[in-house]
């Protein structure tokens, strides 16, 4: 049973109103059946996926309109009520489940599809979309999402959009702070703020949608996307290589960027000590000889005889110049496979014990060291310390597993892995956000000036503190 989060972290409640009889009494005549009440029928949306974190929210609000989430704000707001927003839940930070009794504002039943032209790939829909779900729709019409991630099959487009989640994708088609167009947006107050333009320029003002993006819903409910979707590329190729150092690794990227250019869609890297896991507690097996380092490169375009010969003819000079001891090119099943290797890596992770999980950003040429580093430091009082990434944008994975969850372990570990990060001019958090858990270490990636300026954001869009208190910054003086 995971401890509550206000008991493991000794958080302190803020003096927000309690539900009463007559707050459900409201709720269920706004939206009647979708009301969740009940102690079995609510544990699951206040638990994370990592069954890291827990809250003891009491009820769970299913809205199906920009309009119903309006009202239930404007309600919340003038009763103080806390509420946090949720979507697929599946953060790594704790910022998707409540802390304390913070009414639960799911966007599972806004799944609609409002629009797609499919001459400019431009998509609208709603904020609860599961990723996996628009991506089908997409390839139907010969377009793709612009991001893909390992949770796919149930994270909503809203809570990648309230995370700026990066993924598998981002060297190909950038971050989500350029890809999304338009958003629309409920404040605390229950005022709906339309920014759902399907405009690719638009320079009037300040570009309010960015404030958003990456809020982790702290300063408005996000309720509808509007998105610019790439092609779908007619050739998807997949090279799985085995690396004798981490050196080579960082070799290879650079041939493989020079050689293959625009139809290098993806670089991402793993330690043997991945590959161990993954094999062992899913069943998946390597396609190359063991090795220290794995590398798995995807290309897309829009030529399937012109991407291989491409992808084949780096793979040969990277072969005869020793960077690779080991490749293959995949065709459509390996690929399958070689991908999935890489993207179940975190599910690996969840059955080994308790996971630590740190994403940060660093000059690539230091990104291993931090866990070369860190096994070091950690010695015997860890089970396993692994390194995995998209190393292609400089974001490193590091996850530390226990038998169990410990404090002293966790010491150890904080603020070490954030000094070491910061003194490098990297960014504790590349793409899971700041959360619950990592909000009281801004400090290490921004200036103060710049943590107060959001402290400021906040207090101005959402006075009462309302939306998922506890969350991404440290509380204002």
């Amino acid at each position: 049973e995971v401890v509550p989060t206000c008991e493991r972290y000794a958080v302190r409640r803020l003096p927000f109103a309690r539900l009463e009889g007559r707050d459900v009494a409201f709720f269920e005549r706004l939206m009647p059946g979708r009301v969740v009440t009940g102690e079995e029928e609510v544990r699951p949306f206040n638990v994370d996926w990592l069954k890291s974190v827990r809250g003891c929210s009491q009820l769970v609000l299913k809205p199906q309109t920009t309009a119903e989430v309006s009202q239930v704000l404007r309600y919340c707001h003038e009763r103080n009520l806390a509420v946090n927003p949720q979507g697929g839940n599946t953060g790594l930070v704790g910022g998707s489940v409540p802390v304390f009794d913070e009414i639960i504002l799911s966007t599972a039943l806004m799944s609609q599809i409002i629009s797609f032209d499919k001459v400019s790939g431009i998509l609208v829909c709603q904020a609860g979309c599961v990723l996996e779900r628009l991506n089908e729709y997409l390839e139907e019409q010969g377009f793709i999402m612009p991001l893909d991630l390992g949770a796919k099959g149930s994270c909503h487009i809203g809570g990648n959009v309230a995370t700026n989640a990066g993924g598998l994708r981002l060297l190909r088609y950038g971050s989500l702070r350029g890809t999304v167009l338009g958003l629309e947006v409920v404040l605390a107050d229950g005022s709906a703020l339309d920014c759902l333009t399907s405009l690719r320029k638009d320079n009037t003002g300040y570009d309010l949608k960015q404030l958003f993006i990456g809020s982790e819903g702290t300063l408005g409910v996000i309720t509808a996307v509007s998105i610019l979707c790439p092609q779908k590329p007619k050739a998807v190729n997949v090279a799985f290589l085995g690396c004798q150092s981490f050196a080579k690794v960082l070799e290879t990227f650079t041939t493989c960027r020079a050689m293959l250019g625009e139809i290098l869609s993806a670089y991402e890297f793993m330690d043997e000590k991945c590959m161990e896991l993954v094999e062992r507690h899913l069943k998946l097996s390597s396609p190359v000889a063991e090795s220290p380092f794995y590398v798995l490169i995807e290309t897309s375009g829009s030529s399937s005889t012109h991407d291989e010969e491409k992808l084949n003819n780096f793979l040969e000079q990277a072969m005869a110049s020793g960077l690779v001891t080991d490749g293959t090119v995949a065709t459509d099943d390996k690929k399958i496979k070689a991908s999935h290797l890489r993207e179940r890596i975190t599910e690996a992770l969840t059955h080994e014990g308790y996971v630590y999980k740190y994403d940060v950003s660093l000059p690539v040429g230091k990104l291993y060291d931090l866990v070369t580093d860190m096994r070091a430091r950690l010695g015997q009082s860890a089970k396993n310390v692994v390194g995995y990434g998209h190393l292609g944008d400089g974001n490193l994975h590091l996850n530390i597993t226990a038998e169990s969850y410990s404090h002293s372990l966790l010491d150890a570990i904080e603020p070490f892995v954030y000094e070491w990060t910061a003194r490098c001019s990297g960014s504790i958090s590349a793409e899971h956000g700041l959360g619950f858990k990592k909000k009281q270490f801004i400090q290490y990636s921004k200036p103060r000036e710049a943590v107060v300026l959001m402290q400021q954001f906040k207090a101005m869009l959402d006075p009462k503190g309302i939306l998922n208190p506890y969350k991404t910054l440290p509380p204002a003086p």
